[in-house]
């Protein structure tokens, strides 16, 4: 192989230096490493092909169950899955469809336009809840929408009037995070709540089956619960789409650093 590089590189008038036939030994020896012609001849690939790289591969992978979910066509893109973070790391080394974006505070738009900018991917941004109402809801919703989110998301203690202005104000859809099926639920969705996002812990399944039993084609998100069976359940009792926590950072540094230990 260095006489071939020596050759190669003299050809084109140039007299390498030691270095220089290292450096170019090295990208030959990576570049054999990689023959993607024999990968691409090893047989039929099911599903998507895919494509990663050394650097970023799927770290964080959600649960296969989530691909049973129909899904919500939003805005051109088919989301099945939602992860529930606002962890920049998490949100760029998992393999979901879209950012669940709500955290216990007060929407900061500083945060949001950074989320949205690293997710490569469509997010919903909470802007409303037990902190903050009224006409600041609606100028956070009006300014994430500029921003480039895909949705706001808003908790049950917002009033149906808040939700119907909101919903005249913005062109992207309000979800409305819901922990029971009343009236107040139904006079949300009638005053402009797009889409339903049930979050009720051990009863999430039994409220999905019971919206999409009342509302057919009400667009449902639900959370997929702690684990694979939970999440089966939610999508079979009728949801569209799930939302999956993630491990914290810490977790998973602590697994890699165990698994680096017994090395």
């Amino acid at each position: 192989m260095e006489q071939r590089l020596r050759r190669a590189l003299e050809a084109l008038g140039i007299t390498p230096s030691e270095e220089q036939i290292q450096a170019a030994k090295r990208t030959l020896t990576l570049r054999e490493e990689r023959n993607y012609i024999e990968m691409y001849l090893s047989g039929e690939i099911d599903g998507p092909k895919k494509i990663e790289s050394e650097y970023r591969k799927v770290a964080v992978p959600l649960p296969p169950q989530f691909e049973q979910a129909p899904g919500i066509d939003l805005f051109g893109h088919t989301v099945k899955s939602l992860v529930f973070s606002t962890d920049p790391y998490i949100i760029r080394n998992c393999n979901a469809d879209a950012v669940f974006a709500v955290a216990p505070f007060t929407c900061q738009p500083a945060i949001s336009q950074a989320l949205i900018n690293v997710s490569e991917r469509p997010v919903v941004v909470g802007v409303a809840g037990t902190l903050t109402s009224g006409i600041r809801a609606i100028e956070l919703a009006v300014e994430v929408e500029m921003q480039g989110a895909s949705g706001v998301v808003v908790n049950m203690t917002s009033s149906a009037e808040l939700i119907h202005r909101m919903a005249y104000s913005i062109d992207i859809p309000v979800i409305l995070t819901a922990d029971r099926i009343d009236s107040d639920l139904v006079d949300k969705i009638a005053a402009g709540a797009r889409i339903i996002n049930v979050a009720a812990a051990k009863d999430t399944p039994k409220i999905v089956r019971e919206l999409r039993k009342m509302l057919p084609g009400l667009p449902i998100i639900a959370s997929a619960g702690p684990t694979d069976e939970s999440m089966q359940e939610t999508i079979e009792a009728g949801a569209d789409a799930v939302t999956w926590t993630p491990p914290t950072i810490q977790e998973l540094e602590r697994i890699t650093m165990q698994h680096n230990r017994e090395r």
